[in-house]
């Protein structure tokens, strides 16, 4: 004989209905097979009063259970559990398997081992190196917010709240527009725009439409570790060329194109990622004519555009491109906050067009609401004055942090301070090593995350980036600290 009266625990301080409670755990002792098929449950007056609950409460749970076809009434004999039900096939439970069952799957599929990551755990008392990222604790949220709840309060706000267009919002590709040809020398048009979740989004769409395997795609010695690995999930063969202190060496792409097609080449040309050099006008002209002559893409991904604190911005490779070689890539992520996933594309009609075929099939469109904030925000000239603000105490903080990193550590790295950007490249005296730094690091409650990053095409350079904008003075001055201890200590033990 079941027991079912002590087989059962129904909780009359929690939301769900007492019903629920108990129909759902009818079901886990079904698939337990604690009630095979067949078996006869008690009458609902009877089960009413084991469990101490209202008749109905047992009728509405049958009735529940019947619907979802885990129990059958049979007319004159009762309530069983379905007879045609068949045996859930489950490994047997102990606490000891609990959390490989949680961890491994059942079946069979394909992994890459192009990606890597890792879950951090955040903790309070340790501080995380980063490769430059914006404060989020100077995010004009309430402004945001304001501009959010305005758009969300009219009396058409439901026209949005549909499918639309995988291009993105209407509005906020006009408003980029304007606002790009006016601060980025651009001469585009609504057509070549395509709305984005971010920079890593129009690599990646780029990628699927530029590379398939074996296709050439030519980068930086040193390069954005997401777009190494986006072009290496392609199956592209990368070619990789020097980078010095004017960028990218243009003159060894043409002796690679003189040799065999390239389909692209991948530039990070305002402040190259990660070393942080600009490249030269000189260059920039020879790899427009470059691209004309070979017929490659040039995907120049602008990721941090607006951060300059000693001349005005250089603009971009795409205000000078003619000829519809430039893909150009960026995002309002890095300077407003990046939770915020708004980013966009521009290129030829045909390319955005294309794109955004591709981008339908991985991500519908984007979110309409929070576009449309966006548009307001930057129309208002709220993204300027955001950036205004920004710019001035990332300034200081450049400042700080790089006049401290040079007074406490020069005996083991070695930097430029940087033009613009929110990161150092600091190459680490040869006498170390990024593994003996990250492992002492730990120690002192500092962690510096994966340095292989840094160096995808293993030229043992010894250099990583540090962000500095993300940090307060006072955190400036803790993050130095703990550096020093760990180099000292490290120095010490040898």
């Amino acid at each position: 004989m079941f027991p079912f009266k002590t087989s059962f625990t129904l909780d009359r301080k929690i939301s769900k209905p007492l019903y629920l409670q108990l129909s759902n755990q009818f079901i886990q002792l079904i698939k337990e097979q604690k009630l095979p098929p067949k078996t006869k449950l008690p009458g609902s007056r009877t089960l009413a009063e084991l469990l101490n609950i209202h008749r109905k409460t047992v009728v509405a749970s049958y009735d529940e259970l019947i619907l979802q076809g885990w129990i059958e009434s049979v007319a004159k004999k009762g309530t069983f559990v379905h007879s045609n039900l068949p045996l859930l096939h489950q490994t047997e439970f102990s606490k000891s398997n609990f959390t490989s069952e949680k961890q491994k799957t059942g079946f069979f599929f394909y992994k890459n081992e192009v990606f890597t990551s890792k879950n951090i755990i955040k903790d309070e008392a340790v501080m995380y190196l980063n490769d430059g990222v914006s404060d989020g604790r100077l995010t004009p949220i309430e402004e945001i917010a304001r501009t959010y709840r305005r758009i969300t309060n009219k009396k058409n706000v439901f026209n949005h709240l549909g499918y639309n267009s995988p291009y993105g919002n209407e509005k906020l590709r006009g408003v980029l527009v304007n606002y790009l040809n006016e601060t980025r020398g651009l001469q585009v048009a609504k057509e070549n725009v395509l709305i984005t979740r971010g920079s890593q989004m129009g690599i990646w769409l780029s990628s699927q439409l530029l590379l398939k395997k074996g296709d050439v795609i030519v980068t930086g010695e040193t390069n954005y570790a997401s777009a190494t690995t986006t072009f290496k999930n392609q199956q592209a063969i990368i070619k990789i060329v020097e980078v010095d202190e004017n960028g990218i060496v243009t003159d060894n792409i043409e002796a690679i194109c003189k040799k065999q097609q390239i389909k692209a080449v991948y530039v990070t040309s305002h402040h190259h990622h990660p070393t942080t050099v600009t490249l030269s006008a000189e260059r920039r002209i020879h790899l427009l004519n470059l691209s004309t002559q070979y017929n490659f893409a040039i995907i120049e991904d602008d990721y941090d555009y607006d951060f300059n604190y000693n001349h005005a911005p250089i603009l971009p490779l795409k205000s000078h491109d003619t000829n519809g070689n430039v893909i150009y890539i960026g995002s309002v992520c890095k300077t407003v906050a990046p939770v915020f996933r708004v980013g966009y594309l521009i290129a030829s009609k045909e390319f955005v067009d294309e794109a955004a075929s591709r981008r339908k099939i991985v991500d519908r469109q984007g979110d309409e609401l929070l576009e449309l904030t966006f548009a307001d925000f930057i129309h208002s000239g709220d993204l300027d004055r955001h950036i205004r603000k920004v710019m001035k105490i990332y300034k200081q903080r450049r400042d700080l942090f790089c006049n401290l990193f040079s007074k406490e550590l020069n005996a083991f790295f070695q930097f430029e301070k940087p033009k613009g950007g929110m990161a150092i490249w600091a190459i680490l005296n040869k006498k170390y090593s990024w593994k003996q730094v990250v492992k002492e690091a730990q120690k002192h409650k500092l962690i510096i995350g994966d340095f292989n990053r840094y160096d995808m095409g293993n030229l043992k350079h010894n250099g990583i980036r540090i962000g500095f904008a993300s940090y307060t003075e006072a955190e400036i001055y803790e993050l130095i600290f703990r550096f020093k201890k760990t180099m000292f200590a490290i120095k010490d033990s040898l």
